[in-house]
């Protein structure tokens, strides 16, 4: 699995997120599944495809719900930031394993128990794909009748409305309304929620938004004060100062040498246009 697939499912794997997620979700912010109810499961499944090859697929994030020791539902989470024509077909291949495994349990006294799949879609622009397994496949007039549908369960979280953002408790809220905010206004204004998992909700936005200046880091000291979206965001700016001022730096020493400039001379020109010591600007040159 690839770096990016590991940390976008960082956060949403702790059980105070996926909860809230679900209950905001698909039950309007009422706390039906508590945190902690929610234990791990197997995200990954096995099948046989052409010439019996077995190849393996994995959700982003599943976990099993309880109510004491009897299973309730299995709950997965799927992040997309585009349109995949073929989504109800990944739901349905993903919930399908779900149940073939509880078939397969050694004890078959448990009752068979449902499986629902989130598709949390971060576009800015609404799912427009088919969200049915009927509206991705080819189907006969004859067979219609006899082909079972299966509906992928697709919420655009930028289009949220204002209520349902403000029904999450966790650090999901502030992902939500990031997305939210920057469809309707493009410019973001942070809130004053307090940030619990700092790293995993970074993370997240970063590998979310492609934008590197969310890769930023707080100490562990920091991190026991109330950090909010206001400080990353301004560590976040002089981040990307900071980046477009080695950037200018970059392209002075290269066009410079390529006029045959000195190594010396470089160094003065850099000192002089940047207000830096000696030492700083050497380490631009001859690198």
């Amino acid at each position: 699995m690839g770096q990016k697939d590991i940390t976008e499912k960082l956060l949403e794997d702790y059980n105070d997120v996926f909860a809230d997620i679900v209950n905001v979700l698909l039950f309007r912010g009422n706390r039906i599944v508590k945190e902690e109810s929610l234990k791990e499961t197997k995200v990954k499944s096995q099948y046989k495809a052409e010439a019996g090859k077995l190849h393996e697929q994995e959700r982003d994030v599943a976990k099993y719900w309880q109510d004491g020791n009897v299973l309730v539902a299995i709950c997965g989470l799927e992040n997309q930031t585009a349109e995949e024509k073929y989504m109800p077909l990944r739901v349905f291949s993903y919930d399908g394993a779900s149940y073939r495994r509880q078939l397969l349990s050694e004890n078959d006294e448990n009752p068979i128990v449902p499986v629902v799949s989130l598709v949390l879609h971060f576009g800015m622009k609404k799912w427009s794909s088919p969200h049915n397994l009927k509206g991705v496949i080819d189907i006969p007039k004859e067979l219609e009748p006899y082909v079972n549908d299966y509906k992928a369960n697709i919420f655009n979280i930028a289009f949220l409305d204002d209520e349902t953002v403000q029904m999450f408790q966790s650090d999901f809220r502030i992902v939500a309304d990031f997305f939210v905010q920057k469809r309707k206004n493009k410019d973001y204004v942070p809130d004053k929620h307090k940030i619990k998992h700092v790293d995993e909700m970074l993370k997240l936005l970063q590998v979310l938004t492609g934008d590197d200046r969310y890769n930023v880091k707080f100490s562990e000291t920091e991190k026991k004060e109330d950090i909010k979206m206001c400080d990353v965001m301004e560590r976040a700016v002089n981040k990307g100062k900071e980046e477009e001022r080695i950037n200018s730096i970059k392209v002075l020493v290269s066009s410079l040498e390529e006029f045959g400039i000195s190594s010396e001379a470089i160094i003065e020109k850099i000192m002089e246009k940047f207000n830096f010591s000696r030492d700083e600007a050497t380490k631009y040159v001859n690198k």
